[in-house]
């Protein structure tokens, strides 16, 4: 087994769009200023920070080597903006650009051998994010989120119109400047939550209680007006333009972010390694798939980005 290597872990924050985004910048005791470093740059799912989890991702990455910045979307988690738990692809896709070029910029980093790392919606955002020109020595796209049409079918009709009510009054809301309508991230089978499949919040507990902190520590909700858009959004119309190297990593019980629509849209990449792990969509978190999917993403890493 490789010496893990010794890191800090310092608090900062950049500016997306006027806005200050929260990230935790992790420093391997290899990387001293002026050297060149791969950095990865990492983000979390739908109405997901990243105190759930990430955290554990980002310390086995800066133990092997790698610069790391972890970061809250604006409106989320430590960050700025409001209303709050406001989740807007576009201001999403914004912060990743601005949060890249911050990563540019860390005194230890390449920045020339920048990695985008998303789960879920993040998953999602890599993939548009790489698709859109951004300069990526490659991504990690875990659970991605890359087909709306794939992922209203999978939610099913009936779920869909329980939240659809609220969907519509927040956008009421929104367009006459009045504070949002709420509706859960995550709720048991049957509940008025944007992800209620079965099984999903059980899953989701385990990851909480993973990530050290107590169940209600952030905020479980989003602005219901995401509801009526998540449809819209499909990452996998950029897949095509994705020239770096990719690393899609799907779950084949995944009935969040079905693995099929994955699995087709890293077809289309001149450049896509896919794996398939046997679980649900948030069982890659946490034990006993958590250990083989960050290996898993180190190999990769180690392949596409080596550190000296």
């Amino acid at each position: 087994m490789p010496t893990e290597i010794e890191y800090t872990r310092v608090e900062e924050t950049f500016a997306s769009e006027g806005v200050g985004c929260a990230a935790t910048v992790y420093r391997p005791s290899t990387a001293s200023p002026g050297t060149r470093t791969p950095v990865i740059v990492m983000a979390h799912g739908f109405g997901g920070v990243r105190a759930l989890r990430l955290p554990a991702y980002a310390e086995v990455f800066a133990a092997a080597g790698y610069v790391v910045m972890v970061f809250d979307y604006r409106y989320f988690g430590d960050s700025e903006g409001e209303p709050r738990q406001l989740l807007d692809v576009s201001s999403q896709l914004a912060d990743w650009r601005c949060a890249i070029a911050h990563a540019r910029t860390i005194d230890v980093a390449d920045p020339d051998t920048v990695i985008a790392w998303g789960t879920s919606f993040a998953g999602g955002h890599v993939i548009s994010t790489a698709g859109s020109g951004e300069r990526l020595a490659a991504i990690i796209a875990q659970v991605p989120h890359v087909s709306g049409p794939a992922a209203v079918r999978a939610t099913g009709i009936r779920r869909a119109l329980r939240i659809a009510p609220v969907a519509l009054a927040d956008t009421v809301a929104a367009l006459l400047h009045r504070t949002p309508r709420y509706v859960a991230s995550i709720g048991p089978d049957g509940s008025a939550s944007v992800m209620s499949a079965p099984g999903a919040e059980e899953a989701f507990e385990r990851l909480v209680t993973a990530s050290g902190i107590r169940r209600g520590e952030y905020a479980e909700t989003v602005a219901a007006r995401i509801a009526l858009r998540i449809g819209l959004y499909s990452p996998a119309r950029s897949a095509a333009r994705v020239r770096c190297p990719a690393l899609i990593q799907v779950a084949t019980g995944d009935t969040i972010a079905p693995s099929a629509a994955a699995t087709k849209a890293a077809r289309s990449m001149p450049d896509a390694t896919v794996l398939t792990y046997e679980g649900g969509h948030f069982d890659p978190y946490v034990s006993p798939l958590f250990p083989s999917v960050v290996a898993d993403q180190l190999a990769f890493l180690r392949t596409v980005a080596p550190v000296d």
